[in-house]
C-alpha cells in the first residue's frame, strides 16, 4: 500500500502557526530600548515563507531589532493594482500574574489558543503565512500580485514599521492599490425581529485620528506648608478633570450610520441620536458598544500624570498626558473645545498624531469580501464600521492605497471579543481561526 502525503491546507497550518507567534514576547514598550522580540518573530516568519520558495526581503527600521518582512507573489494580472496584506508583529505588554495561563505560552485549550497577541493581531498574521504558504505548495497563481508585510511598532505608532517603510522604502508598495489588515471581518450576532439571530461580518471601513496630548502648566515653586495660589498641579489637575469628564458633540459619519441603519434592519433598535437613552440602545449590542459608542463622538482620555518630586516641594511644572481619538472631519472643532476647557495657564502638545481614515463601502474588493464569506457562511451578511482605535492604515493611506479592516473570524455569539483587545487572558476560538484562513483563501484565490 503506498502512502500519499498530501501537503496541509491552510486550515490545518493554522493554530499551529499563531501558536508558535505568541510563543514569541513581542512586547512594545514604547522604549526601543525595552521592545524586543520583533526580529526574532520576524526572521522566524521568513523562514516559513522561503522554506515554500517566497524570496523575502528582512528590514530593520530606523532602530536594531526592529524588524520587518516582505513577500510578494506575482499575480496572473500584472496590469492590475497590487494588495498589501499586513500584519503588525507586536504587541502591547501583559502581566503573567494577571493571567489563568502564561501569556506567552501560545497554549491551545478549551477550544481557544491563548496569549499575548491572540487576537492582536497574531490570529491575522498565522492567516497570512498559512494561505501563502499554501498558494507556493499548491502553484496557485493570484488574480493579482499580493504583497504580504508583517511589520513592526504597530502598537505604538509604527515609527519603526509603517511610518518608517511608506517614508523610507516605498518602493516595497510598488503598485499596491488597495490594502486589508486588521479589526475587521469578524462576526457580531445580534437577535433578529423574528426571535432568530443573524451574524453580521464587520468591515472596518473608517477610524479616529490618534492624538496623544501632553498638557503643560507652569507655576512658581515653592515650599509645601505656605499658602500657594500658582500652582502648577492644581492647574493641570483641573484641566484634567474638566477633559476627563466632558462629553464631545454627538457625529453621525457614514460608515456609523450605515452600521446603525443595518443593525437597526436586522434588530428592530432604533438609534436616535436625540434620544436620552442612545447609550442603553446601544449598550443592547454587548461588548461591541464600548468601540460602537466611541465612535460617535471625539474622546480625550487622560491616561498618564507627572508632577513633583518631593511631598514638601511645590513643583514649578506639573504634565497630564491624555489618549485623545478625533472623528474624520473634526479637528479643527475638537481643538477648539480643548482649548476653552484647559484654559489659558495650560499649554497642549501632540506627541503622537496621526490622522483619521475613511473609505466608502464598495467596489470589487468589498464585493468579494462578502463573496467569500458568503461561500463559507450562507448566512453572513456584511456591514460597514469605524474603528474606535488605530492600526497601520494611518500610514499606508499616505501612498495613495485604499485600505480595509478584514481579518475574518467567525466567533461565538456570548465571546466578549471586544474586551480581549490588550485584555487579560486574550484568546481566540480555534474553530474561528481555520474558519478565517478558509475565507482568506477564498478571498485571496478571487480578489
Amino acid at each position: 500500500m503506498v502512502t500519499v502525503s498530501v501537503p496541509p491546507t491552510s486550515a490545518d497550518e493554522v493554530v499551529d502557526l499563531v501558536s508558535t507567534l505568541i510563543r514569541f514576547d513581542t512586547s512594545n514598550t514604547g522604549d526601543p530600548a525595552t521592545t524586543k522580540g520583533e526580529a526574532d518573530c520576524a526572521q522566524w516568519v521568513g523562514d516559513r515563507l522561503r522554506e515554500v520558495g517566497y524570496t523575502c526581503e528582512y528590514l530593520e527600521a530606523g532602530a536594531p531589532g526592529r524588524g520587518n518582512l516582505f513577500a510578494r507573489l506575482p499575480g496572473a494580472d500584472p496590469d492590475r493594482g497590487a494588495l498589501l496584506i499586513h500584519g503588525h508583529l507586536d504587541v502591547v505588554p501583559a502581566e503573567p500574574a494577571d493571567w489563568s495561563v502564561h501569556p506567552f505560552s501560545g497554549a491551545v485549550k478549551d477550544g481557544y489558543v491563548w496569549g499575548r497577541g491572540a487576537v492582536d493581531m497574531k490570529d491575522m498574521v498565522g492567516m497570512m503565512i498559512a494561505v501563502a504558504r499554501h498558494f507556493k505548495r499548491h502553484g496557485i497563481v493570484p488574480p493579482r500580485d499580493l504583497v504580504f508585510a508583517f511589520v513592526s511598532d504597530e502598537e505604538h505608532g509604527g515609527t519603526y514599521g509603517a511610518q518608517w517603510l511608506v517614508d523610507n522604502r516605498p518602493d516595497l508598495f510598488e503598485g499596491v492599490t488597495e490594502a486589508i489588515g486588521e479589526v475587521g471581518g469578524f462576526s457580531l450576532t445580534v437577535p433578529r425581529r423574528d426571535g432568530g439571530q443573524r451574524r453580521l461580518y464587520l468591515i472596518e471601513t473608517a477610524e479616529k485620528g490618534l492624538a496623544w496630548m501632553r498638557l503643560t502648566a507652569r507655576g512658581r515653586a515653592g515650599h509645601g506648608s505656605m499658602v500657594h495660589d500658582d500652582n502648577a498641579v492644581t492647574e493641570v489637575a483641573e484641566a484634567v478633570a474638566r477633559l476627563g469628564r466632558h462629553q464631545f458633540p454627538l457625529v453621525l459619519t457614514e460608515p456609523v450610520e450605515q452600521f446603525l441603519a443595518a443593525i437597526s434592519e436586522e434588530t428592530g433598535y432604533q438609534f436616535d441620536l436625540g434620544s436620552p437613552d442612545l447609550d442603553g440602545t446601544i449598550a443592547k449590542l454587548g461588548g461591541i458598544a464600548r468601540i460602537i459608542g466611541a465612535t460617535l463622538r471625539d474622546t480625550a482620555n487622560p491616561t498618564m500624570l507627572k508632577a513633583g518630586y518631593k511631598a514638601n516641594v511645590i513643583p514649578a511644572t506639573a504634565e497630564a498626558v491624555l489618549d485623545c481619538r478625533v472623528l474624520p472631519g473634526r479637528r479643527a472643532a475638537f481643538e477648539r473645545e480643548v482649548d476653552e476647557l484647559i484654559g489659558p495657564n495650560v499649554v497642549r502638545s501632540w506627541e503622537r498624531d496621526l490622522p483619521s481614515y475613511e473609505t466608502s463601502f464598495d467596489g470589487d474588493l468589498v464585493d468579494q469580501m462578502n463573496a467569500s464569506l458568503l461561500a463559507l457562511d450562507p448566512e453572513a451578511r456584511t456591514v460597514p464600521y469605524m474603528m474606535s482605535g488605530g492600526t497601520d492604515a494611518k500610514s499606508f493611506q499616505r501612498l495613495g492605497i485604499r485600505c480595509f479592516g478584514f481579518a475574518p473570524l467567525r466567533l461565538p455569539a456570548d465571546l466578549d471579543f471586544a474586551s480581549l483587545f490588550h485584555g487579560v487572558d486574550e484568546r481566540v476560538p480555534v474553530d474561528a481561526l481555520e474558519f478565517g484562513a478558509k475565507v482568506l483563501e477564498h478571498f485571496l484565490t478571487n480578489c
